[in-house]
């Protein structure tokens, strides 16, 4: 960070705690915009002044070391989503005014609209928190949780292997999400808020158990001249794209339920209701808008003016892309450095290459 930037840090933090003086109720709940804020705001913030709700502060308060991990998780889980997304019409961007003040939800709508999308932000989210917090655990830098240690001992030794190395603890991550993100349903208010409280629920554990499922066992040979005759072995997690890619299927199969809970959640098509809901899917209320058109109610920017694929017929193709109104193409310039040589002694001499590409964008 330069000084500039260093010396407009107490300002910028000044300014968020006003905003979030001024807008208690907005604040609740929006640690997502931690993934979004400039690195070292949180920390100067302190947990008081973050954009939490009561019982996240209360934790961050206990273990203020978190810090990172939460900013950590949460930017993993909106660089996930607009990866897995960048080509659809809803692209996961995150509003202006989100950007702008810790007080305006990271998602605007999809946030708390009960569609496809919500589930899927709150599957990503969870599980990036699982991630980040693991992560920093098998790294050392807290005190109350490392490396695995049901898997430290043990193994097979007829088949020449033993636990060793250091396994990520994925239950600890796994157990600092539920305490973070979960409310209990039974503290909310209006049957409204409880179905989508039931839902936003279920969908951060689903997040969380695809951490879980996709636990990759690694091993390391040792023996005479690389002869593996015995192997270490410890389980760590998959990448987090690879994690990415398991809920965006989730999010392609997901589940819509009722939007009246009795006892248990069910699907909303009656002939479909012996089939059971597993805790790994995405289960959603209302249908999705098709965010062709830009609402600005609803914070929906639409499609237009967004760069398309002419010759693919996938989601990004501009066909889907742009709901049937067409494109337009237009010819950009690009100029870069190219056959570069280095010449004795010492610089390098390259030639200006300029090339000419097609770009569409949605009318």
């Amino acid at each position: 960070m330069d000084r500039a930037a260093l010396l407009g840090l107490p300002r910028l933090c000044a300014l968020w705690a006003a905003l979030l003086a001024l807008f208690p109720c907005g604040a609740q709940g929006n640690w997502m915009w931690l993934g979004i804020t400039s690195f070292g705001v949180p920390e100067k913030l302190g947990c008081a002044n973050l954009p939490l709700s009561s019982r996240q502060k209360e934790l961050c308060r206990r273990k203020p070391y978190l810090l990172p991990s939460l900013r950590e998780g949460a930017r993993l889980g909106i660089h996930e989503c607009r990866s897995q997304f960048r080509h659809e019409r809803w692209n996961c961007a995150v509003p202006a005014a989100a950007a702008q003040a810790a007080t305006s939800p990271v998602f605007g709508y999809e946030l708390s609209s009960g569609t496809k999308e919500t589930a899927f932000i709150h599957a990503v989210m969870a599980a990036g928190l699982v991630h980040s917090v693991t992560r920093s655990c098998s790294a050392g830098n807290m005190t109350e949780c490392s490396c695995d240690t049901t898997l430290q001992n043990g193994g097979s030794a007829s088949e020449g292997w033993h636990w060793g190395g250091c396994s990520d603890d994925v239950q600890y991550g796994m157990w600092f999400s539920r305490k973070f993100l979960d409310f209990p349903v039974r503290n909310s208010t209006g049957k409204e808020n409880k179905v989508l409280l039931a839902m936003n629920l279920h969908n951060n554990e689903a997040g969380r158990q695809a951490v879980a499922k996709l636990m990759s066992i690694d091993c390391r040979c040792h023996g005479v001249s690389g002869s593996c005759a015995v192997r270490t072995c410890w389980k760590s997690m998959s990448s987090f794209e690879k994690i990415g890619r398991l809920l965006k299927d989730k999010y392609e199969n997901s589940i819509q339920i009722s939007d009246k809970i009795k006892r248990k959640m069910l699907r909303r098509e009656k002939d479909q209701r012996k089939l059971p809901i597993h805790k790994e899917d995405l289960l959603y209320i209302n249908k999705s808008p098709n965010y062709c058109v830009e609402d600005k109610k609803l914070g929906i920017p639409g499609t237009r003016g967004r760069e398309c694929n002419r010759t693919s017929d996938g989601a990004g193709g501009c066909n889907l892309l742009c709901c049937g109104r067409g494109y337009n193409t237009h010819v950009v310039r690009h100029v870069e450095r190219c056959e570069c040589k280095f010449i004795w002694c010492c610089y390098v001499r390259c030639r200006r290459c300029e090339s000419m590409t097609d770009v569409h964008t949605c009318k």
